[in-house]
């Protein structure tokens, strides 16, 4: 185990054939929180220490990122969400609230509706669910570019080859609406994504998109999503995501933070907290009653 600081530390825990980097902070009801790329645990910097005043607070590098191992294989959110509940059984949770952003979003959704008892709420930013209803109209022009593009095999990892700190700043700027994330957690994901092995696993995550689509697809056919859950929207996706998520949830809340790009933790972070530190109370004070 690896003590950052008085309230983060990092420990290698096995899950499901990988070993996975965990930051790790506080005490209290457990929240998991899943993140997308081109990040790695530190994209939740900003917001760990503020919930960790009252909750664990449990931050993965996802399958094959960050110092995570570098499978083979396993990129479906189905999967992912097995490598989730995996962790929380690894750190002696048997449940949690989880918050997913991009990448993450998809299989925090998958292991809510496959393993509703586990999740005690359920927080989805700025991603679509595979090819749920709702989304045409972010979708109309077709989907980003980057995703044809990362979905070839072996193609993205060649071209970007030598060129990986500028193209990871693309998505930063991008992501952040041009003031770009601070210089060393930058520096984080540049280094994180610096070769080709690193770059494959991210770009797997692409290519494994039919596959969680179908999965997504499957589970909202077959099952009604009831935990709490709460969908975060800014630019671009916006209100897509809850649109989505409408027709097949329970409770939904739906808030979107003006102004505020893609990367909602490192461009928004105060919004965030307050958005989760308001929808957790409930869960908090639940989790903490006496039987």
């Amino acid at each position: 185990m690896t003590t950052l600081s008085s309230e983060i530390s990092l420990r290698r825990i096995a899950t499901n054939g990988i070993e996975v980097n965990v930051a790790i902070a506080g005490r209290g009801p457990a929240v998991l929180l899943l993140h997308g790329f081109p990040h790695t645990w530190q994209l939740w910097s900003e917001v760990i220490g503020p919930l960790a005043r009252g909750h664990r607070v449990i931050a993965p590098d996802l399958r094959g990122l960050g110092a995570s191992t570098r499978a083979a294989d396993g990129y479906d959110a189905g999967n992912l969400a097995v490598d989730a509940a995996g962790l929380l059984d690894a750190v002696g949770e048997p449940t949690a609230a989880v918050v997913g952003i991009d990448a993450g979003t998809p299989p925090a959704f998958l292991l809510a509706m496959r393993h509703q008892h586990r999740v005690r709420r359920l927080v989805l930013m700025e991603s679509l669910l595979g090819t749920l209803p709702g989304a045409e109209d972010f979708l109309s022009a077709g989907p980003p570019w980057w995703f044809g593009f990362h979905a070839v095999p072996g193609l993205a990892e060649k071209v970007v080859a030598g060129n990986e700190a500028a193209y990871i700043d693309w998505f930063l700027d991008a992501g952040t609406l041009g003031h770009g994330v601070p210089g060393p957690i930058r520096d984080a994901f540049v280094e994180a994504y610096g070769n080709p092995e690193a770059l494959r696993c991210a770009f797997s995550y692409y290519r494994a998109m039919p596959a969680s689509a179908r999965q997504i697809h499957d589970a909202a056919a077959t099952a009604r999503l009831t935990v709490p859950t709460m969908a975060v929207g800014a630019h671009p996706v916006g209100d897509a995501l809850a649109r989505q998520l409408a027709p097949i949830t329970d409770v939904l809340i739906h808030h979107e933070i003006p102004g505020c790009g893609h990367i909602i933790p490192l461009h928004a972070p105060t919004e965030l907290v307050s958005l989760l530190s308001d929808f957790l109370a409930a869960d908090r004070g639940a989790a903490l009653r006496p039987d």
